[in-house]
């Protein structure tokens, strides 16, 4: 056992092999660990000490001081301690004279309770009004299960954070994200608070929200600086983007609506878009070509059809004028036993497309959700059914085809082969395994679909469906990613 005096002795030594670092290396160290484990380095030796106060970029998460393992519903007791330990972190990283250089970025992710909020706001305020706090990304978070927030706790949220910025309306000023969660924006001006107000904002994200059930929510900004919009769950029948000059970045999941869920006006930035939805009984089967016009520069396109039946029409030419940009198209959660030729009619209406994802939706957890409760929400999955044009024009400019979800099936060689006709130039086929679900590893059947095909393991195998793909043919290169 070492003795008292010879682990004295050791510890000027190692202090010493610290203090030749230089403060770069060491504030590198400490931006990969929590905001608490930052602020607790400052105890390990005197050159630690002032360390954690010079991270030009802090992100303190109130998730970081939940119980570990964090379980999946939350205490309102836990929730209520951790907003105490993110408070006094918060304190300590702001304190004076302690806290001196400039901070370029705050991450501050909070649970909307407004006793805490009060504490909080003159923080922001005080860094803000002095300069020392440049850029704000700022997230708040319900302490309920989506399932289990009522509107009236949705429109307590509003009240709260509406009563925030008012009362600190400086955070304004470097306020340029901000992600909100099961907010009801019904009793106030959703878009005087979100454009009129954040003048500074540049990327908003709204997580269960919505301003009353099946409402239109218009965004006329053309002064706005926002660049990414992202929407999930929320319940707005539809999003009319009348003016925003500087979105280049739409992220749609999950929406309910008997009409085409978005229009488009003034967006001559917008080059990504993502659409992420399952076909229920409330949802409309809509013209891809209808919804994408107004779009003039949409060059990386997702569609998510969730393992459900398409939610788009047939259609082709009608997709030239929005397609005419387009390089990267990914089609995910096309159910593993349909047929998938039919994405093959995209090639044709994307002539400068270089890059296409095909993920086939093949998750065992899907089938243990009770029939009648299914039949009650959704249909029963059909076959997409497209007249294809087996004579159309050669696509020569896709290089590189990725498909996840391979299993080895008959419709799919049969969609690869498809390709390769309508591709002269294709370089690569990058065939991967399914990807990883949780819900999935929990039961013993892996897969939905009826057959015992799977992904290609031994180099036999795969070698096998490289000769079935390529015909014996050198080009292209059939590359395997499990």
């Amino acid at each position: 056992m070492e003795s008292p005096v010879a682990k004295k002795a050791t510890q000027p030594e190692e202090e010493d092999r610290l203090s030749v670092l230089m403060d770069d290396v060491l504030l590198s160290i400490l931006r990969k660990v929590d905001i608490s484990s930052a602020v607790r380095t400052s105890l390990l030796s005197t050159r630690w000490r002032q360390l954690p106060w010079l991270l030009p970029e802090l992100s303190i998460d109130v998730r970081h001081f939940l119980p570990v393992p964090c379980p999946y519903s939350i205490a309102a007791n836990d929730c209520q301690q951790a907003m105490v330990a993110l408070t006094k972190a918060a304190k300590c990283l702001f304190a004076k004279p302690q806290r001196k250089s400039t901070i370029t970025t705050l991450q501050l992710q909070l649970y909307l309770i407004s006793t805490f909020l009060s504490d909080i706001g003159p923080l922001l305020g005080d860094a803000i009004d002095s300069a020392l706090l440049k850029d704000l990304d700022l997230c708040l978070l319900d302490d309920l299960k989506p399932g289990d927030s009522s509107e009236l706790h949705m429109l307590q949220l509003a009240k709260d954070m509406y009563g925030f910025f008012n009362a600190y309306p400086s955070v304004f000023c470097c306020l340029t994200r901000l992600s909100l969660h099961g907010v009801c924006f019904i009793e106030l001006d959703m878009h005087h608070l979100l454009f009129d107000c954040c003048t500074q904002l540049k990327h908003l994200s709204l997580h269960y929200c919505d301003a009353g059930r099946r409402s239109v929510w218009k965004i006329d900004a053309p002064n706005s600086k926002l660049s990414v919009l992202q929407i999930d769950t929320c319940c707005f029948e539809r999003i009319d983007l009348v003016c925003l000059p500087e979105l280049e970045k739409l992220h749609w999941d999950t929406w309910v609506s008997e009409y085409i869920p978005l229009s488009f006006g003034d967006v001559p930035s917008l080059g990504e878009l993502k659409l992420s939805s399952a076909l229920t009984y409330y949802n409309t089967v809509f013209k891809l070509s209808e919804l994408l016009h107004g779009t003039t520069s949409i060059h990386t396109l997702t569609l998510d059809f969730q393992g459900e039946n398409l939610w788009i029409q047939p259609e082709m030419k009608q997709l030239y004028t929005a397609f005419n940009k387009l390089r990267k198209l990914t089609l995910r959660g096309t159910f593993v036993e349909f047929d998938i030729i039919w994405t093959t009619a995209f090639l044709e209406a994307a002539p400068s497309m270089e890059i296409l994802i095909i993920e086939a939706w093949d998750h065992a957890c899907s089938a243990f959700v009770n029939d009648e409760e299914r039949r009650s929400v959704f249909a029963e999955r059909k076959n997409p059914q497209w007249e294809m044009d087996f004579h159309c024009s050669k696509n020569g400019l896709l290089k590189e085809l990725q498909f996840v979800g391979f299993r080895s099936l008959e419709q799919q060689f049969a969609f690869i082969r498809a390709l390769l006709d309508r591709a002269p130039n294709l370089q690569a086929i990058l065939l991967k395994g399914a990807e990883q679900c949780k819900y999935c590893d929990a039961l013993e059947t892996k897969s939905c679909c009826s057959t015992e095909s799977s992904f290609p393991k031994s180099e036999d195998e795969q070698e096998l469906v490289a000769r079935r793909i390529t015909d014996g043919k050198s080009s292209p290169r059939v590359i395997f990613h499990e």
